[in-house]
């Protein structure tokens, strides 16, 4: 089957579709990552925090509290590492597995496209996870990173190395992170391509639905507000 019969199995509407729920995965993005200072992202707000984390960090004695956060973002970071390798070896088995991918197919929308069809629906959900897979990965690396570099900081805050070192460990803890919210973000896309199993108006329909909620807990939520809200409330 030539590319052109291939594309023919699709239609313009699935075209649009793709190209719509792909925009927003990479649109949303931009918009978190590049927040104005009037109206920051949640993701931003907190990266302040682990600024004045690490900078307290220097001052803190003993320093076993901060090693335990930074083993829970580092565990985080791994569970979902592994989960989305789990779910990539899952999409990859039902490719391998047409006529259970078919039958699955055609209780959901009763229709009798190729199996090539449903095999592109599912690659796409495998894409999704697989950028969510690397994200997850070079976070937990980056996590290990800053660990390195809170290792070095000196025990003596008059050190004149240690308040640098310090925001160094703080500049890369905000770069673990970013990958993080990256890798969730995938993860969000993947559950919303799903929808595309029932067609192009579904797939569409979840991807207004996935910015949406995107957008609302990073600009709109209860957790923003209070991150807002003065020390001296």
């Amino acid at each position: 089957m030539s590319l052109t019969e291939r594309l023919s199995l699709f239609s313009l509407l699935d075209g649009v579709a793709v190209c719509l729920i792909i925009l927003g995965w990479a649109m949303i993005g931009w918009l978190i990552e590049n927040a104005s200072s009037a109206k920051p992202a949640v993701s931003g707000i907190v990266a302040q925090y682990r600024r004045d984390w690490m900078e307290q960090f220097v001052t803190r004695e003993p320093r076993i509290f901060d090693s335990a956060i930074l083993s829970t973002l580092r565990q985080g970071a791994s569970f979902f590492a592994s989960a989305s390798m789990i779910a990539i070896g899952g999409g990859m088995a039902l490719l391998g597995n047409t006529e259970r991918l078919r039958g699955v197919a055609q209780d959901l929308t009763l229709s009798s496209a190729p199996e090539l069809v449903w095999e592109v629906k599912i690659l796409l959900v495998v894409l999704f996870l697989a950028n969510a897979f690397l994200k997850f990965v070079w976070s937990h690396r980056l996590f290990g990173y800053c660990a390195v570099v809170m290792a070095s900081v000196p025990n003596d805050p008059s050190d004149p190395t240690a308040l640098p070192r310090a925001r160094k460990a703080g500049e890369i803890n905000i770069t673990a992170a970013r990958s993080f919210n990256r890798g969730l973000r995938s993860v969000y896309f993947a559950l919303g391509s799903l929808a595309w199993l029932l067609g192009p108006v579904s797939l569409i329909v979840a991807t207004f639905l996935t910015v949406s909620v995107l957008w609302r807990r990073e600009f709109a939520s209860h957790s923003r507000t209070v991150l807002l809200r003065s020390d001296s409330d």
